[in-house]
């Protein structure tokens, strides 16, 4: 039996396929394009849209990696439905979601959770109520988005690191790399089901984020807020307007809380055992 990994040559499945291959288990890696190559993986093309194509890729899996692909929110919610139902149909030994930054809890962590409608909950509840095996992974940021080109180039060329998050706003930040980290270890640990929450605790600040910045690169970096309409208007032509315009409009909501931590009963650290990276260590572990 193998481990079916979504997105495999992505920010998020490539990870976790590595983490895979390094421990010995087998992995397909699950893509749109059927001539990539991944290594120490096999490679099988695989389109949400199709109901019958992850239903066939997902029987007699050992585990699915499940990531919902940055798309319209009409299109996130086929796909989770298709997930769902392949998941019922094929029965894998166990699965472990990534929600990507949305939340299916509202536990007084200081975060928002999405709605019952929204494709991440439909995926979240769906699979509950399945009978397979599963676990949801529930960051909050990625450190990977302080690399998008308009940000990067502002800590590198003028030592100022800008981001769409209000000055002194404390948030659980984690990487792709300890999502990799959680999601091994929950197909280990069948034990656990339910919401892990996979990030920096206690907190950080953009303040945090531009001091670790400043001891790796040797000098000062200090952070800026942006206005999150005008931060992520680039990556339109990337992500499409419509996508876009939503993620902005989280990052607006999201500046009205106090904060936006994980909570330490349901976090990685007590549950796994797994304590997600500081920014410096990620820092160093890309070799920025």
């Amino acid at each position: 039996m193998t481990y079916m990994i979504h997105g495999a040559t992505g920010a998020q499945g490539a990870p976790v396929v590595a983490a895979l291959t390094a421990a010995g288990k087998p992995v397909t890696a699950l893509t749109r394009n059927a001539g990539t190559v991944v290594d120490g993986a096999r490679v099988l093309a695989v389109d949400y849209s199709s109901t019958a194509n992850l239903t066939d890729a997902y029987r007699g899996a050992e585990g699915v990696f499940v990531h919902l692909p940055v798309a319209p929110e009409e299109d996130r919610l086929t796909f989770a439905r298709n997930t769902v139902a392949a998941v019922r149909e094929a029965r894998p030994a166990r699965v472990v979601f990534s929600t990507s930054g949305g939340l299916v809890t509202t536990d007084g962590d200081g975060g928002r959770g999405d709605s019952a409608e929204s494709a991440v909950s439909v995926l979240a509840t769906g699979l509950a109520d399945s009978g397979v095996s599963h676990a949801v992974i529930e960051p909050r940021f990625y450190f990977e988005n302080l690399l998008l080109p308009n940000v990067i180039a502002g800590v590198r060329e003028e030592g100022v690191l800008r981001y769409s998050l209000p000055s002194g706003f404390r948030a659980s930040w984690a990487s792709h790399l300890d999502i990799a980290d959680a999601a091994t270890a929950l197909f280990e640990r069948t034990d656990i089901s339910g919401v892990v929450s996979v990030g920096q605790y206690p907190a950080i600040s953009g303040e945090d984020l531009a001091e670790a910045f400043s001891t790796r690169l040797g000098r000062t970096v200090t952070y800026e807020a942006t206005d999150p309409h005008a931060f992520f208007a680039p990556l339109a032509p990337m992500l499409g307007e419509q996508a876009t315009v939503a993620i902005a409009d989280m990052y607006r909501a999201l500046s009205t809380q106090p904060d936006h931590s994980i909570a330490a009963e349901r976090s990685a650290q007590k549950l796994l055992g797994v304590t997600p990276r500081t920014a410096s260590q990620w820092l160093a572990d890309i070799a920025l």
